[in-house]
């Protein structure tokens, strides 16, 4: 028996994989009120994997690839036509929409539909293993190698023309890193709850943030800390993992936002 044959310590690993990847990711969906954008990628997931169950191809080259269209779209017709918010309400709805009908329209396939919602993470293998960490590890190399960029870019747009940078281009390394995301993070928390792997931990980090650096950071040992006592918490009371993690994100960021409210009234 190997390391990797118990299937707890595949989840886990699966899960830290997507942890680390996707809080440090949250920190800019959070500084750039981003959240919707996150909802909408991460609904064409469901689109995807039904694309790629009809051409009999990856799941995970399905949902990146139908990700990724969503958000160079969204990125592109931005302050067009319509508000970001009303085109990202637009996307996002229809995105899940389209999906789950496309998923019912197939013929002979049966499909667990409740694992891409909401995800799986006790049935992870090691294929599985391998490309949530190499879908992690490119999200966390992209950040690494592009964060100075991305960070000018967020703060003042001005001045990162000044400084020689995009802005365009920045926020289309973040697309790229997002569609990333969704596609490592589907099989351990699902289409519905991949924002909130992004989000939570971000915005509970933030009460401990003095440099960008340490919120990414701390998000993402908030985030890790989620998925190992949420699986833990769901092996103990037999409650669904993808949604006991969240929910244990959720009681962090509630229990942080507290004593930070708390405090700042003691020093009042």
């Amino acid at each position: 028996m190997t390391f990797l044959d118990d299937f707890l310590i595949r989840s886990a690993l699966a899960g830290l994989g997507v942890a680390l990847s996707a809080a440090p990711l949250g920190c800019f969906v959070v500084w750039r009120r981003m959240a919707y954008f996150g909802d909408a990628t991460a609904h064409a997931a469901i689109l995807g994997v039904a694309l790629a169950l009809v051409f009999d191809t990856s799941v995970f080259g399905g949902v990146l690839a139908v990700s990724l269209l969503m958000a160079t779209t969204v990125t592109a017709l931005s302050g067009r036509a319509h508000t970001m918010d009303t085109l990202l309400g637009v996307m996002a709805h229809s995105a899940i929409a389209f999906g789950l009908v496309a998923v019912s329209l197939l013929q002979g396939v049966r499909i667990d539909l409740m694992a891409y919602l909401f995800g799986d993470i006790l049935a992870v293998s090691r294929g599985d293993l391998a490309v949530i960490w190499g879908g992690a590890g490119m999200v966390i190399g992209l950040l690494v190698w592009r964060w100075q960029a991305l960070l000018t870019a967020t703060l003042s747009p001005d001045l990162a023309h000044a400084a020689g940078i995009n802005p365009r281009r920045e926020q289309y390394v973040l697309t790229i890193a997002l569609a990333l995301v969704v596609a490592v993070a589907i099989k351990v928390v699902g289409v519905l709850l991949i924002a909130a792997m992004l989000i939570i931990p971000a915005a509970a980090a933030r009460p401990f943030a003095r440099t960008p650096e340490r919120m990414a950071g701390i998000a993402a040992g908030i985030g890790a800390l989620s998925v190992l006592a949420g699986l833990r918490l769901s092996f103990q009371f037999d409650t669904p993992t993808g949604p006991t993690i969240v929910c244990v994100a959720a009681v962090l960021f509630a229990l942080i936002s507290a004593g930070a409210a708390l405090k700042g009234q003691t020093a009042g």
